[in-house]
């Protein structure tokens, strides 16, 4: 092998591990910037694990009430709200009588939001607000609101689907 052949071979080499290194740092890069889930859950430090999560950072009810049903409606505050950690739904009261549910599963890495806050949903992942009222973001990273669900009253139950 003469001494330009082994060049060649050195530069080739370079190069394949440059691109190699440049692939690794896109994917990294990628990653900490996506709005999508990553399956990450391990944010939720601080969030009651049972099933009734933070209402103004205090532990919610086992959202058992019978019947079904995932919460009453004495568990969720007017003006606030209740996370519900087993079931992966936030139920808000925005003003008295008027119930509305929301995916806990926060739209900017798929950690679950662990907390309402007065009139804000949060997650503690990555600093996410969202909206009691319509689940809307009112602080990044999140780019997109949590995903509607249906919440019917009967009697003093909530059900949500």
């Amino acid at each position: 092998m003469t001494d330009a052949d082994l060049s060649d071979l050195i530069t080739s080499r370079r190069a394949v591990l440059g691109g190699v290194a440049a692939v690794g740092a896109s994917a990294v890069l990628a990653a900490c910037g996506s709005d999508e889930p990553s399956g990450e859950s391990g944010g939720d430090a601080g969030a009651d694990s049972g099933n009734g999560g933070g209402v103004d950072g205090e532990p919610g009810s086992d959202g058992g009430s019978g019947g079904g049903a995932l919460a009453s409606t004495t568990d969720v505050p007017v003006g606030s709200g209740a996370v519900f950690q087993d079931a992966k739904v936030v139920i808000t009261q925005p003003s008295e009588g008027e119930f509305k549910a929301f995916s806990a599963v926060c739209t900017h890495q798929g950690c679950t939001v662990n907390s309402v806050k007065g009139d804000t949903i949060q997650c503690n992942c990555h600093g996410s607000q969202f909206s009691t009222v319509d689940g809307s973001v009112k602080r990044g990273p999140a780019t997109k609101g949590l995903a509607t669900k249906k919440v019917t009253v009967d009697g003093d139950n909530l059900n949500v689907s």
